[in-house]
């Protein structure tokens, strides 16, 4: 039945997720050479300025707003290697109503939601990025932009070839 009350026409397609194959299309094996470009941005952030636990942080909300099934498993566990407490794991979604995030934790997760909804027509405020400029150092901002950009590139391909959660993550060649 539709919202309506009336049988849904039985020519209409209902959308599902594939169930036949893992996934939609394997960029990783199909082009080793770009993964391996992309996995090296990411192993160079890793070893930079921004602090392990914000950028957990940072790419578990962007993945909860681009609904990321595959990156929300990867990034908690990640976080928790940072030793993100749990209690801010679990109040995420509900960050500015929470009290336990600091300064520079709200101020990177601002930026996150702001760039991750740039595509909405929005903007980052002034007022998210003068909070930015006030907890961050010049390294860390471009280890955070970097970080909040390819987070958003990872859930975008994920999401298209409907990675699984429980993929394992695509060996670097």
């Amino acid at each position: 039945m539709s919202v309506s009350g009336n049988p849904r026409p039985s020519s209409l397609p209902v959308p599902s997720r594939r169930t036949v194959e893992p996934v939609r299309f394997d960029p990783y094996s199909s082009d080793p050479e770009a993964y391996g470009h992309v996995f090296g941005l990411a192993r160079h952030l890793a070893r930079g300025p921004l602090d392990l636990g914000i950028r957990g942080l940072v790419e578990l909300r962007a993945s909860q707003i681009n609904g990321c099934a595959f990156c929300l498993r990867l990034h908690a566990a990640t976080a928790r290697k940072a030793d993100v407490p749990q209690q801010k794991l679990d109040l995420l979604a509900g960050w500015r109503e929470a009290s336990c995030y600091s300064p520079k934790e709200r101020a990177a997760l601002g930026l996150t939601e702001e760039m991750t909804r740039i595509g909405d027509g929005r903007r980052v405020s002034e007022e998210t990025w003068l909070a930015v400029r006030a907890e961050f150092s010049d390294p860390e901002i471009a280890g955070l932009l970097y970080a909040i950009g390819l987070i958003g590139f990872w859930n975008t391909l994920n999401v298209t070839i409907e990675s699984p959660a429980e993929a394992a993550l695509p060996r670097v060649t």
